[in-house]
Order: structure tokens, then sequence, then C-alpha cells
């Protein structure tokens, strides 16, 4: 329907601004947008694949149905093995907070197995992350915190049986 316009790469910091302060204005939609138009002009730029996929996490509370499937396959995209475990984490920890905020039937056993699968990211990330960056360990305390604190616990091994059955 419309050609997309093109930025120029001398462009390409500035509007790596503009997408941060829309997503601190939770303005995700128009973050994720400058985002492609930056990566329609360099296509490995690593800073505009994370603010993407942050982007995109940011989404999650909205219900937009295809963002995970979009952040997700941003991972391979990311050259250091570091930020792909942590960015990893951080999108199955952002899906369980969402699950969390939306209070719905078994949304809390839903979000307790995304925040379990995030602090086993977070703990890969651990092992190989550079010296002084401890992010990964303040992201799995965050997802321990969470859990405690709204008493979560994961779905039973055995599967549900109900106590009555028809005769």
């Amino acid at each position: 329907m419309f050609t997309l316009k093109s930025i120029s790469s001398e462009a390409v910091p500035g509007a790596l601004e503009k997408a941060e302060r829309y997503r601190l204005l939770n303005e995700p939609e128009l973050a994720e947008s400058i985002c492609l138009d930056v990566l329609a002009a360099e296509p490995d730029n690593q800073a505009a694949l994370v603010m993407q996929l942050l982007a995109l996490t940011d989404q999650f509370r909205g219900g937009h149905p295809n963002c995970l499937a979009q952040a997700q396959a941003l991972l391979p995209r990311l050259r250091d093995q570091y930020e792909r475990l942590y960015y990893a984490g951080l999108i199955r920890e952002r899906r369980g907070l969402a699950h969390l905020s939306q209070a719905s039937p078994g949304g809390g056993r839903v979000a307790c197995e995304w925040l379990r699968e995030a602090m086993t990211y977070y703990e890969q990330a651990e092992a190989v992350r550079p010296p002084g960056n401890d992010n990964a360990i303040l992201r799995w305390n965050t997802c321990a915190r969470a859990i405690m604190r709204h008493h979560l616990e994961p779905e039973p091994d055995e599967p549900y049986r109900p106590a009555l059955e028809d005769s």
C-alpha cells in the first residue's frame, strides 16, 4: 500500500535517541517503528536490535499476540552470547509479569513458569557475563522476589483430575 521512506545512516544515532524517549514515554509502538527504520538502514545495528526487542516486550501487557515471537526472533541476531542469554531471560520475565498483571484464572501458575524460565536464562548469562556486569543477577533477584511476593507456584506435575467423575 505504501512504500516506506528510508533514513540515512547519519540519522541513526538521533533516531535511536528518539526510540528510547518513546519507550520512556510508554509509546512502544512508536519506538518499534523507529527501530525498524534504523534496521532498514543498518540491518546489524545492535543497539537498534536491543531497543526493538525492548519495545516489543513493552507491548506484552497490552496483549499484542505477535510481540513474543517477534522479540524471540531478534535473539539470534545479537552477536554477543551474554546478550542473547540475558535478553532471552528478559523476554520471559516480562512475559511472566504480563501474565501476572492480567489476573486471569491460572495466570499465577503461568507467570511462575515464565519467571522460572527467565531465571534459568539469567543464570546462564551470569556464567558468561563481562566483569563488573551483574545485570543478570539483579534480574534473577527480581524474578525470585516476584515469585515470593505473589506466592507463585508452578504447575503441578500430575494432570488435573476432577474430584467427581461421571458414572
